[in-house]
């Protein structure tokens, strides 16, 4: 054998070994090796590729991004049009739904109905010619859509090879390309340190995302697929289901959702949608509704079609998360850094379950660009435990006396000027330590569970202190005499006492933390831990230049520039060395050397409450041992800490054979990976 035949067998395994764990993490969800192994085979099939050009083929997993950027995308015709679907929104209309089935089919046997989510994101169609990956197009108007398919190859979750031998020629998928729930958060917090536009919802997200011209942006979009259908076929197949259609598609290696399920009658139809109902927040993505269709294919070309939408489908919608209603008025709020942001004074109006009477606008950029009035009827938005948004306006609703929205001159508190500066999309209060709403803002962050951790000190004691004129800035917290806080309203010996307690035991922290509750602007929790993890010690951090700050993993020149900033200013340093003068102070060895030997690699979830250790203490110290704490019980996780009262995840754990660990045995497990 020649040595460039060695080499192109070599390339095949790792192509081979890579496409099997890629369908073992995206599509049976049990993944076999860590991602460090992967990311090794991964490396090793680049170099490879590097080295031999020659060899490189399009569905080789490292030939995902690589495209130039397009001019514009082309029109896609769909050889068979993607249909939408009508919707039901209540259980009247799913009975209606089914009675309509039984009277077209003149039977009275029992008809069984596929269900699955109905996932909120992008409609796409994707197409493979002889088992690869070939053609991506969006929906459309169901006849003609655009060709993604440059940003759909960069998506991980969508195999460019498929598995086994009885694949048509060619072979259609359909499905729904989305952004999960933790990458969308993720993105926005990025974004609004970087002062970049955020995106309203991961829908939203997952759409513009695939609309760059650019595939690499697409690329670095968390985006994922899960497919629900096929579309045309260049032979028949041997399957006369849904259900059988879904299980065939992961047997070819592409994703499909694991919240399926088959009934033979409407009321058990309903009974699944009222369990996803209640799973829907826990889920991480989202989805609207979901879909019920006629198992059954001989059935469903039975039925045939009407309009645009199949008659042997439906889509059953959850309760609206965005609904209508008035904005009445605006005002302003100042945040600790002097940001003033624009909140919506609405109609009240109910929405996911909730009753709405303030929303968030972000700021004047995003109320000029969604040109939105005071008097207009606007569409709000509420999902989960996200604060309430005002989407967009009405504008065919928008009455005659509808009033622009300015943004002040001055401070609604302390009526300093209001400045922006041109590079900006927030406008800030330019009183400084003057402005009480900075000062409050500022002691309440400081004190906050995740940044000092201050029990006992919360919003409206700082409000008094600071009424008070007790406490000026974050340093003379730790001056506070017991017998100042007993004279305030509601305040006695004990609660003051218990107060004067945790203001001293939150003295040792670590470096991590103290940087987080100093408030420097765009510094979130993740990037505190990044600059205590590289500095290791303050007075490094404080003398540390822009090259050295930009050279740091997602710290750019805005962030960079407030930390130098920050650190210049004379002011900052001497609250800084009051504090350390009062006695703050932190182990640099815990705090910056990873004890990680045991847990690298493990995803851990924490539920319950504990008597030892606060959750964000157990949080951070399996993190310093290497260990990934996920919100979400899954078939990747490796513990569920479990403490007194805990919640659905432990049911959901118990069910999947999860490993879990009570108190007693977290502290033995953290000792042992000491």
């Amino acid at each position: 054998m020649s040595h460039n035949e060695k080499i192109k067998q070599t390339l095949d395994a790792l192509k081979a070994q890579i496409n099997e764990h890629n369908y073992r993490y995206y599509v049976l969800d049990t993944p076999t090796i860590p991602d460090a192994e992967y990311d090794r085979l991964f490396r090793q099939l680049q170099d490879l590729e590097k080295n031999h050009p020659e060899l490189i083929t399009e569905d080789s997993p490292p030939q995902r991004v690589g495209d130039k950027p397009l001019s514009e995308f082309a029109e896609v015709q769909h050889e068979i049009p993607m249909l939408s679907l009508d919707n039901a929104f209540n259980e009247a209309e799913i009975f209606n739904f089914n009675k309509r089935i039984f009277d077209r089919l003149k039977t009275l046997d029992a008809i069984n109905y596929a269900v699955e989510p109905k996932f909120d994101g992008v409609a796409v169609s994707i197409v493979y010619e002889h088992g690869k990956f070939k053609r991506a197009a969006t929906r459309g108007d169901g006849q003609t859509g655009e060709d993604i398919t440059q940003n759909v190859r960069t998506i991980s979750s969508v195999p460019l090879v498929l598995r086994g031998k009885t694949i048509p020629d060619k072979l259609e998928i359909r499905g729904e390309i989305y952004m999960p729930l933790e990458g969308f958060n993720r993105y926005n917090q990025r974004a609004v340190a970087e002062n970049e536009k955020i995106f309203a919802n991961p829908r939203n997200a997952a759409a513009g995302s695939l609309r760059q011209l650019d595939p690499n942006i697409t690329a670095s979009r968390p985006l994922e697929f899960f497919a629900y259908g096929i579309g045309l076929t260049s032979e028949s197949l041997a399957i006369t289901t849904h259900k059988e259609l879904l299980d065939q598609l992961q047997q070819w290696g592409i994703r499909v959702t694991t919240e399926r399920a088959v009934f033979s009658s409407i009321e058990a139809c309903q009974k699944f949608y009222e369990t996803l109902l209640t799973k829907r927040e826990k889920l991480p993505y989202e989805i609207d509704g979901m879909v019920i269709k006629v198992n059954d294919f001989s059935l469903q070309q039975k039925l045939g079609f009407v309009s645009r939408a199949p008659r042997w489908a439906i889509a059953y919608k959850f309760p609206a998360q965005e609904e209508l209603t008035v904005l009445k008025a605006v005002d302003f709020q100042v945040g600790r850094t002097g940001a003033l942001t624009p909140v919506a004074r609405l109609e009240p109006v109910k929405v996911a379950g909730v009753i709405v009477r303030n929303a968030t606008l972000h700021n004047m950029d995003e109320v000029h660009r969604k040109n939105i009035f005071i008097g207009d009827t606007v569409i709000v938005r509420r999902a989960g435990d996200v604060i309430p948004e005002v989407v967009a306006a009405v504008l065919e609703r928008r009455p005659i006396n509808a009033m622009k929205i300015t943004l002040p001159t001055h401070c609604p508190v302390c009526h300093s000027a209001v400045i922006q500066k041109s590079t900006e999309a927030v406008a800030r209060c330019s009183g400084g330590l003057i402005c009480s709403a900075q000062q409050k803002e500022a002691i309440k962050h400081f004190a906050s569970r995740k940044a000092m951790d201050i029990d006992g000190l919360g919003d409206k004691l700082v409000e008094a202190l600071v009424d008070k004129e007790l406490v000026h800035n974050v340093a003379e917290i730790y001056s506070l005499k017991q017998q100042q806080i007993v004279e305030l309203e509601r305040m006695g010996e004990k609660s003051a006492g218990n107060l004067i307690q945790a203001i001293e035991a939150s003295k040792q922290t670590t470096l991590a933390r103290f940087i987080f509750a100093i408030g420097i602007r765009e510094v979130g929790e993740a990037t505190a831990k990044l600059l205590a993890k590289h500095f290791k010690k303050l007075d490094k951090l404080m003398t540390s230049s822009i090259e050295e700050l930009l050279s740091l993993p997602d710290i750019g020149p805005v962030v960079s520039e407030n930390i130098l900033n920050f650190f210049h200013e004379k002011q900052n340093r001497k609250i800084i060395d009051k504090l350390l003068q009062h006695g703050i102070s932190w182990n640099e060895t815990m705090d910056t050397v990873e004890k990680d030997q045991l847990l690298r690699d493990k995803t851990v979830v924490i539920t319950g409450s504990f008597s030892n250790m606060s959750r964000e203490e157990i949080r951070e110290d399996l993190e310093r041992r290497g260990a990934k704490v996920s919100g979400t019980v899954s078939k990747k996780t490796s513990y569920v800490i479990v403490g007194e009262a805990p919640g659905s995840k432990l049911t959901k754990a118990t069910e999947l054979g999860i490993p879990l660990l009570d108190e007693k045995q977290l502290l033995v497990l953290l000792q042992r990976s000491s």
